[in-house]
């Protein structure tokens, strides 16, 4: 049947490695494995090698919360972050339990066994108790295809930023980067030292915001406090100053927008125009963070320059635009965004049953409906990923420590048709990756549990204060154990 342990974690990146330490603090007496498709830890900081690859949130908080962050930089490149991760796993002994080369097609749930079998592409099988999906929200194949119309007459080279080439050498050459996400803010000003020139081409533009690349106050803490003490106050510091401008960001639009338009012109001098102008209220979309305000400098300098317009087409020597415009190039960045996937485009079945997970209602941002012994991590929007990694992990942990407490081999969250609460809006983010996952993502309500909410603090208090048994999720054993009468026998037939 294959290797068999308690848990099973899908991911060896950010997510899954905060599960492994959490794993470790909370339930040492439960054997765990990671299953990673790639042969390195570090999911998207390995995948991602495109130039100038950095946090788009500060290292305090994209930290985990259990291990300080170390470097000189607060906003940090690739590298670093690489190196962050490998030390996590080396000095907490996770890396040999990671299997690697490992891509998991699907898994599927035993009732009667109370197992998750889980099966990768080379044919392998493995079996656990607990199935953790740290696999990150978007496809790592197959990025979003902006269908640019008649790319392929396009004479340059052509390079997706997912699947950057190894020593690719844009200098002196002309660079067209499509796009206006965080990618492509990040991209522009590192390519701009050695290309001829680079031009970021967007359809709308975006909120950007300078912001420091070393944190002044953390530097105080480290001076003043023990290294532990210094960390968590950074943390706080980021976390109270990332909510107050959201939370303006729906209270008063207006003012942070002035605030930031002021930031801009204070940069840019008399380079601002409308190409930094959005038609939407900030945090509409996510705030794209330019460290040092590099690109802002890139700009000034004439080195990189900013064209909102459409593509009509391209031709052997560059880009036509939809107002009648040429761009001349040597290279096009199509830095058009990610395709959202759920839980790794892994098949997910009940007794051989494919879930259909828009039928399932998020639980505690973490679970679903009806659906046993199993967890995701999908991060917040409007904050750092591990912020809602480390919570999930925490939880997870504890679920698993409650079980063996209690001698319970299942845990699911109970939830009948008839007391099923309004499905609302996901999310109220116009991303276009955002738009265009909807369909695909699980119900969600107004309220918790069942509720998948974009608020740190606020889940951080309900995961001190709400009991792992609260009630909804139901802890018991298969119904071979116990007879036809077991609660888990009934609800997985709800599932």
């Amino acid at each position: 049947m294959g290797e068999h342990t308690d848990t099973i974690i899908i991911g060896a990146g950010l997510s899954g490695l905060s599960m492994a330490a959490h794993m470790g603090m909370i339930c040492p007496g439960r054997d765990y494995l990671i299953l990673e498709r790639r042969h390195q830890i570090g999911g998207t900081w390995d995948l991602f090698r495109y130039p100038g690859v950095r946090s788009d949130s500060d290292m305090h908080t994209l930290g985990f919360v259990f291990e300080p962050w170390k470097h000189e930089d607060a906003i940090a490149d690739g590298p670093a972050i690489l190196e962050y991760l490998n030390r996590v796993a080396d000095e907490r002994g996770i890396r040999q339990r990671i299997r690697f080369g490992q891509e998991v097609t699907s898994a599927d749930w035993d009732e009667g066994a109370a197992l998750w079998t889980v099966t990768t592409c080379d044919g392998g099988t493995y079996t656990c108790n607990w199935l953790y999906f740290a696999s990150g929200y978007y496809d790592y194949d197959n990025p979003h295809d902006a269908a640019l119309p008649s790319l392929d007459a396009f004479g340059g080279q052509v390079i997706h930023p997912q699947f950057w080439p190894e020593g690719f050498d844009w200098t002196g050459k002309r660079v067209v980067v499509v796009g206006s996400g965080a990618t492509a803010v990040t991209i522009v000003p590192a390519m701009a030292e050695q290309a001829a020139h680079v031009t970021m081409l967007q359809r709308t533009p975006t909120w950007m915001a300078a912001g420091p690349r070393r944190d002044r106050w953390g530097k105080l803490f480290e001076r003043w406090l023990p290294e532990k003490w210094a960390y968590w106050l950074t943390r706080q510091k980021n976390i109270a100053l990332r909510t107050y401008f959201f939370r303006l960001s729906r209270t008063n639009p207006g003012k942070l927008a002035e605030m930031l338009r002021g930031m801009l012109k204070d940069h840019l001098g008399d380079r601002y125009t409308a190409d930094f102008e959005p038609p939407y209220n900030p945090w509409q979309q996510r705030l794209c963070l330019v460290p040092d305000g590099d690109l802002f400098a890139a700009v000034t300098s004439g080195k990189a320059d900013l064209v909102t317009d459409t593509v009509a087409g391209f031709d052997a020597g560059g880009v036509k635009l939809g107002s009648g415009g040429y761009l001349p190039a040597d290279v096009v960045i199509t830095a058009t965004g990610l395709r959202l996937v759920l839980a790794g485009k892994v098949a997910i079945s009940l007794g051989g049953v494919p879930v259909d997970f828009t039928q399932h209602f998020f639980y505690r941002g973490t679970m679903f409906s009806n659906v046993p012994n199993l967890s995701v991590v999908f991060g917040y929007l409007n904050a750092s990923w591990t912020l809602r990694a480390d919570c999930n992990a925490r939880y997870a942990a504890e679920v698993q420590a409650h079980m063996d407490a209690v001698g319970a081999r299942i845990a699911v969250p109970v939830l009948a048709p008839e007391d099923e609460p309004q499905a609302v809006e996901p999310w109220d983010y116009t991303s276009g990756y955002l738009q265009r996952a909807r369909g695909m993502m699980p119900k969600t309500a107004a309220t918790r549990p069942w509720a998948l909410l974009h608020d740190y603090l606020a889940d951080k208090r309900d995961f001190r204060t709400r009991p792992v048994a609260d009630g909804v999720l139901c802890f018991t054993n298969p119904a071979a154990a116990q007879g036809d009468q077991s609660p888990v026998a009934q609800t997985v037939e709800l599932a």
